[in-house]
């Protein structure tokens, strides 16, 4: 087990520059990039005590100061709070990936072991494609802190082109969760965002799974 939570593997997930080769090689064969410079990203805060007025949201502001401090371009764009609600939750996944069309979008809260916890179980439906080397990595940040980081479930993913995580409620969790995979992160948005010509031609239809295919 402490070979699987090395500190210098998170490490080595932290520190991880993304590749910027591939979204270069799209571009050259008719691609349109997203502006690695501008990234919207949208922070959801679950809780029913927060949503009600009856305690003050701590870890929507942590995860606003650590995403536009530490991934390059971030700009929280939007924030909300919801409560454990799973109707509530998915409303505004769903208008802020289909409408607002956001890059990122980071929901806090509702992903233990209690009753009204429900955030994975609202946004799963909602993936097009989960992503569970995110869940790992955040996992093993939270277990070299704790032991009852176990009891974390959190759901990552990706609708439409954009990608949505779910972190815990705690300031301290959310930075803990976010340390690890903010820096693959960036090389992921630019990936979901890309716009790929549906008619490609055979050579550039080859350059784009050479540089971008699931070949690791």
């Amino acid at each position: 087990m402490s070979s699987l939570l090395s500190t210098s593997f998170v490490h080595d997930l932290t520190a991880a520059a993304p590749d910027v080769r591939c979204a270069q090689k799209l571009a050259e064969h008719g691609a349109s990039v997203t502006d690695p410079l501008a990234i919207k990203v949208g922070i959801l805060t679950v809780s029913d005590s927060c949503s009600s007025g009856a305690a003050v949201d701590k870890s929507g502001p942590a995860c606003v100061e650590f995403i536009e401090a530490n991934l390059q371009g971030a700009k929280v764009t939007a924030t909300a709070v919801v409560p454990d609600d799973v109707n509530a939750i998915q409303a505004v996944l769903k208008n802020w990936s289909d409408n607002d069309a956001l890059h990122l979008i980071l929901t806090t809260g509702g992903t233990g072991f209690a009753p009204r916890d429900v955030t994975p179980e609202a946004t799963k439906p909602l993936l097009d494609k989960e992503a569970p080397g995110i869940v790992i990595a955040m996992m093993m940040a939270s277990l070299q802190a704790t032991p009852t980081g176990i009891l974390s479930r959190p759901a990552a993913g990706i609708r439409k082109h954009t990608v949505i995580i779910n972190l815990p409620g705690s300031p301290k969790a959310v930075k803990e969760n976010l340390a690890p995979i903010v820096g693959p992160l960036l090389h992921g948005i630019r990936l979901a965002t890309v716009s790929v010509d549906p008619h490609p031609t055979h050579s550039a239809a080859h350059t784009h799974s050479g540089c971008c295919g699931s070949s690791h």
